[in-house]
């Protein structure tokens, strides 16, 4: 199994060989990275639904005192109103130039066509969606447990909101590892769908360290970004006094995006790489266990022999 290091190296060299192609098909995740930009500072005008949850949660039984509690409603607050305003455009544009990406990534002989790596990776891409609201779904009503009964048992609150955040960090980190990875096997393999996630459970096996070192600097590297994109553009429109954009905001935000596509593009790149990787590595280790299956039987078949 490669390294961290040599995968994220192989997959910057392979970026760079065909730097022309990659830059250009960034350009189609732009639409994708506008909204994902802009939505992040739109999260002020969903104060509403962030009360609204906040009740609901209140309804469910959940202590309002903790601050666990209310740092966790407040995130899924962001993350739901964030997922709907570029949900659109994550089925399109962004499955679009990721499709690209894997077809031009893709060994298989024939090649397959870059229409059914599109439809494979759309069927997955729902079918993430489900296993993403699943994890969460699964994880709050593990919360909601642990709450009533560590509150029956006098434990205090830091206890339950360290313990509860790393929980809920492990479970949804994992949960993206493995459809990331499905949404790449699923274009590679052309299988769609929920069976594309069964199989990313399968070869992830004992490499999700790897998959989180990975996916570590890309994530740090995106939120950087976005930190830039709220310096440069939504705090300058904010203290500007005007209510409309210059052309330099526009041309700036459009060149934020741009490279927000290209960390997109880099990523799938990884996504591949590691794919392959993973691929080979699952594949030896069926061999070896089908040689020392061999061994095995022969040596029972020697032993009956001499007896």
């Amino acid at each position: 199994m490669e390294s961290t290091i040599k995968i994220i190296r192989k997959s910057i060299h392979i970026f760079l060989k065909q730097y022309n192609f990659f830059t250009l098909t960034s350009i189609l995740a732009i639409p994708f990275s506008t909204s994902i930009l802009i939505s992040t500072s739109l999260i002020p005008d969903f104060l509403s639904f962030h009360s609204h949850l906040r009740s609901l949660f209140d309804t469910a039984g959940f202590p309002p005192e903790s601050e666990f509690y209310s740092i966790l409603t407040l995130k899924l607050s962001q993350t739901i109103s964030c997922s709907i305003l570029v949900l659109p455009f994550s089925l399109s544009f962004l499955l679009i130039a990721k499709g690209i990406v894997i077809h031009s990534l893709c060994n298989r002989k024939p090649p397959p066509s870059l229409t059914g790596i599109l439809n494979s990776i759309l069927q997955t891409q729902i079918c993430n969606t489900l296993i993403i609201i699943s994890a969460n779904a699964t994880c709050f009503w593990a919360l909601f447990i642990a709450f009533h009964t560590l509150q029956n048992l006098h434990i205090p609150s830091l206890f339950l909101t360290i313990t509860g955040g790393i929980a809920y960090s492990i479970l949804v980190a994992n949960a993206l590892i493995i459809c990331n990875l499905a949404l790449i096997l699923s274009g590679m393999e052309l299988s769609g769908g929920f069976i594309s996630i069964l199989k990313a459970c399968m070869l992830i096996k004992g490499r999700t360290a790897i998959a989180l070192s990975l996916s570590l600097p890309v994530n740090m590297a995106l939120a950087g970004i976005e930190f830039l994109f709220q310096f440069r553009i939504i705090k300058a429109y904010s203290s500007s006094g005007m209510n409309k954009l210059t052309s330099t905001m526009v041309l700036e935000g459009l060149f934020i995006a741009y490279l927000y596509s290209i960390l997109i593009i880099i990523d799938a790149i990884i996504g591949c790489v590691f794919f392959k990787s993973c691929k080979i590595a699952y594949e030896h280790n069926i061999v070896d266990q089908e040689a020392g299956r061999i061994i095995e039987e022969e040596e029972e078949d020697v032993a009956l022999v001499k007896c």
